[in-house]
């Protein structure tokens, strides 16, 4: 069932008004896979490119956007959120992983918001770098797991 459609088919907002409040949780992630330039250049300049320090910048990006994830997906609920933390490394030659994980105690699960944050990281270590080379790859954003609510999803994996 889509649930942000209504009977006539029109977009409509959840109704969670008779939801009781409880922990939500989500995390989420992103991969970039970067070139020998790109790597060699943050490798040895202690993760900073020529705009500035680009793991700390996205982090600070992917929280700002978590924050407001309703202003930018339609039909999402605004959140109170109680924690935010996105974790940025190498996991690999090559490819960086992008971690976000979000908490609430609200009526709704802050998924969106995990996997706006991880989204927007992304992005801004593509902006920071795309000065060095363009031969950037976004890729795998994907929801790791949701505990709370209905359902919970994933394995921690």
């Amino acid at each position: 069932m889509i649930t942000h459609v209504s009977k006539t088919g029109s977009p409509n907002m959840v109704d969670i008004s008779d939801k009781q409040p409880t922990l939500r949780r989500a995390r989420a992630q992103a991969r970039l896979y970067v070139n020998d330039e790109i790597e060699n250049l943050l490798r040895a300049e202690n993760l900073n490119s020529p705009k500035g320090p680009v793991f700390d910048t996205a982090i600070l990006a992917g929280i700002m956007a978590c924050k407001r994830t309703p202003e930018l997906i339609p039909l999402c609920h605004h959140v109170a959120l109680q924690d935010c933390n996105i974790n940025i490394q190498f996991s690999g030659q090559k490819e960086i992983l992008i971690e976000c994980e979000v908490k609430t105690v609200d009526r709704t699960g802050v998924e969106m918001e995990a996997l706006t944050g991880a989204s927007v990281a992304a992005l801004t270590v593509y902006d920071m770098c795309k000065g060095i080379s363009q031969d950037i790859e976004i890729s795998g954003i994907r929801l790791i797991e949701k505990k709370g609510g209905k359902s919970d999803f994933g394995n921690g994996e």
